[in-house]
């Protein structure tokens, strides 16, 4: 059996084997309601509150900002939609601002309540060639009916980091009072030191696969108080804004690996960025091979590429062959053969897009790994273009 080779992080982390020990305790037997009042119930309601000032530490927030959810795309929703929807008991207009290069959880949710909800409205804000969000674009878009700013921390495709600071700063001081912001830190949380990089922003989404935990877990932070409403109803939990009882195992899990990434954070930062720039400098040597966004700043774990005259589900088919793990754009697309909308909007002409190919690593990638991943994609790279 081909060995695998694993750079697809981005997509979901290997669950960490302490976050599946953690989590065993609350997957077997009885496990109480957090919402009650008995043994059993007090029991999961202090490890829910635990985890809660676990993950409430890992972005910087008070340990009631913290809302549990299904995951990163849940987060996104609650804070776009609910902002919008706090926002129109108020207003006659609500206009929800993201940049052009979100997640689709935050465009399809801004698109979403779009559709849904009369006089509500979407506006994208330009990026230049590198995928950083155009500031004077943003201030332009900014007026006294907007609901929220949604500008992401760390690309999920390219790796190319935002600048919070300068989206707060214009978000607040655009309009009387300021407008909510919203950052998907989802891709930054194993990378960046959120309490900083964050600091900023109001409403932070973040998710546990992506970290070495289980998936379907995350949690929307609210920094500061900020108007939000709920969108699933239910007995009130999570202060009313995600009704549902809480899974006692997924907040553990959460927790756990924020826990463990936020103690690894320096020491894999400083191992990761060398392999990066290893793997940087023997892909460009490549035919036909350009790294995206060379001159912006990056997050270690990703190496963004395209091949100009190949198609990315040519590329990926062999690599799969050989045992590398690997995708085209982000990981949620369902097809390599759909065209990135992060690259279009960064002007990437489409026939040099339809060859992109991300290469995303992780705590436990090794040089060795990185070694064996150069001399296989060079070799599917070379017989690709032998066979042009």
């Amino acid at each position: 059996m081909t060995e695998q080779l694993y750079f697809d992080h981005a997509a979901s982390a290997p669950r960490r084997d302490e976050v599946a020990d953690a989590m065993e305790r609350w997957q077997h037997g009885v496990v109480g309601n957090p919402s009650g009042s008995h043994r059993a119930a007090r029991d999961a309601r202090r490890a829910v509150e635990e985890a809660r000032d676990e993950v409430a530490a890992f972005v910087g927030a008070k340990p009631g900002g913290v809302i549990f959810t299904g995951g990163g795309t849940e987060s996104c929703h609650l804070a776009i939609v609910g902002s919008t929807l706090a926002h129109r008991a108020t207003h006659d207009r609500s206009v929800i601002v993201t940049s052009r290069v979100e997640h689709d959880a935050v465009l399809d949710a801004a698109q979403f309540a779009a559709s849904q909800y009369e006089g509500v409205e979407h506006r994208l804000v330009d990026v230049d060639a590198e995928g950083v969000v155009d500031l004077e674009s943003l201030r332009a878009a900014i007026d006294p009916d907007v609901a929220v700013v949604s500008v992401m921390t760390v690309n999920n495709e390219t790796g190319v980091c935002q600048p919070l600071d300068g989206v707060s700063s214009i978000a607040m001081g655009t309009v009387p009072g300021g407008v909510s912001t919203h950052t998907d830190a989802v891709a930054a949380a194993p990378w960046l030191h959120l309490p900083t990089v964050t600091a900023s922003m109001d409403l932070i989404s973040i998710c546990a696969h992506k970290i070495g935990g289980p998936v379907n877990a995350g949690a929307l932070v609210m920094r500061r108080e900020v108007p939000l409403l709920g969108v699933v109803p239910g007995g009130g939990q999570e202060r009313g804004r995600r009704g549902g009882t809480v899974d006692v195992a997924a907040c553990v899990g959460l927790a756990t690996a924020v826990r463990l990434t936020q103690k690894e954070l320096v020491d894999v930062n400083d191992r990761v960025i060398d392999l990066q720039r290893k793997l940087c400098a023997a892909l460009s040597f490549l035919p036909g091979c350009a790294i995206t966004a060379p001159a912006a700043r990056k997050v270690p774990g990703t190496v963004h590429v395209t091949f100009e005259g190949v198609a990315s589900d040519e590329v990926l088919f062999l690599l799969d062959q050989a045992g590398v793990c690997a995708s085209a754009a982000s990981s949620c697309s369902s097809g390599a053969a759909i065209t990135s909308h992060v690259l279009a909007a960064m002007g990437v002409a489409p026939e040099r897009a339809r060859g992109s190919l991300r290469l995303s690593m992780g705590p436990e990638t090794t040089e060795d790994e990185v070694d064996q991943l150069i001399a296989i994609l060079s070799s599917v790279i070379y017989r690709l273009d032998a066979g042009a």
